[in-house]
């Protein structure tokens, strides 16, 4: 029993050593080699054929693989896929992600263009969980060529589908017959263009004459234009002269005659307050004697010129009966 017992212990210690062993020898393979980077890209597209351990190409070279799937829970509407790629890939500023797929149903992450001398993608160190929520770098996404054509698919067929009512509505038998009414009306009319072409083969020649003619009537306008600035520059512009120095003497003349009225204006101030009265005095003399005159000239009339010496003759009187 002893001996079985110890049998066990040393079995048990011999596997203890044996897994510090080997866990010790992965330690110093992992050692020498760099862990992958991870990043989250958010796709607003379907990823349909995408699934764990999905091939990851950088440029078209496998440079990873996808790690996880899932829904992005502040938006259900995108779909957050987490890649590992080697240390050394150059996942720099302007690289995007899409998702590529293939008509075997299989789907791979494709991640391109970068631009040269470009920072590397990664975490800033202000608000990091604004701009890296789950803790990682996020990769930009763009709509892949299949997949951007996969996923828009019902919209198109809608869109078809819709296109085919609207032409089975337009190509209804009414329609049609109407159609058919257009078609015969515009045989007519061509028919009858056709008969009447000497007509309006004629009609455009006379219409070419009417537009030489007002060409030829346009350029003698042009002519008599020129004839009217000549003639306004040669005549109405000496005339134009003439009237200048015409007014120019009436201001002049006008000057004198300002300066004449000033140097009168204190005679004429003096014949006002003195000479006026005088005159007004004389005229009422005269307009008294003349009533005087008047006066003694009727009563010559009347009563002969003996009035003037004596005393005017006394009625006779009457006694009333």
């Amino acid at each position: 029993m002893e001996t079985r017992s110890n049998h066990v212990l040393v079995g048990g210690v011999v596997l203890i050593l044996l897994l510090v062993l080997a866990l010790f020898t992965v330690w110093l393979s992992r050692m020498g080699v760099a862990e992958d980077k991870e990043y989250d890209i958010l796709f607003k597209q379907a990823v349909d054929g995408l699934a764990r351990g999905s091939v990851v190409n950088y440029s078209g070279v496998p440079v990873g693989q996808v790690k996880d799937i899932a829904l992005y829970p502040p938006d259900p509407q995108l779909v957050r896929v987490r890649v590992s790629v080697r240390p050394e890939t150059p996942v720099l500023q302007g690289a995007t992600a899409a998702v590529v797929g293939s008509f075997t149903g299989t789907s791979t992450v494709q991640i391109d263009g970068a631009r040269p001398g470009a920072p590397p993608i990664a975490c800033p160190d202000v608000e990091p969980q604004r701009a890296c929520p789950f803790g990682v770098p996020l990769i930009p996404p763009r709509a892949g060529g299949l997949g951007a054509l996969l996923s828009s698919a019902p919209q198109l067929l809608e869109r078809l589908t819709t296109l085919t009512e609207r032409l089975t509505g337009l190509l209804s038998d009414r329609n049609q017959a109407s159609i058919a009414g257009i078609l015969d009306n515009t045989n007519r009319l061509t028919d009858a263009l056709a008969d009447r072409g000497p007509e309006i083969a004629a009609t455009l020649a006379q219409t070419r004459v009417a537009i030489e003619q007002a060409g030829n009537a346009a350029k003698q306008i042009g002519d008599l234009a020129e004839t009217t600035n000549g003639v306004v520059a040669n005549d109405v512009k000496p005339a134009m002269a003439n009237l200048n120095k015409a007014i120019g003497s009436a201001q002049k003349s006008m000057d004198s005659l300002n300066d004449v009225i000033t140097d009168a204006k204190p005679a004429v101030q003096g014949f006002s307050r003195n000479t006026l009265p005088e005159v007004n005095q004389l005229v009422h003399d005269l307009r008294v004697m003349s009533a005087s005159l008047s006066a003694v000239a009727e009563k010559v009339d009347q009563q002969g010129a003996g009035s003037l010496i004596g005393s005017p003759k006394l009625p006779d009187y009457k006694p009333k009966k």
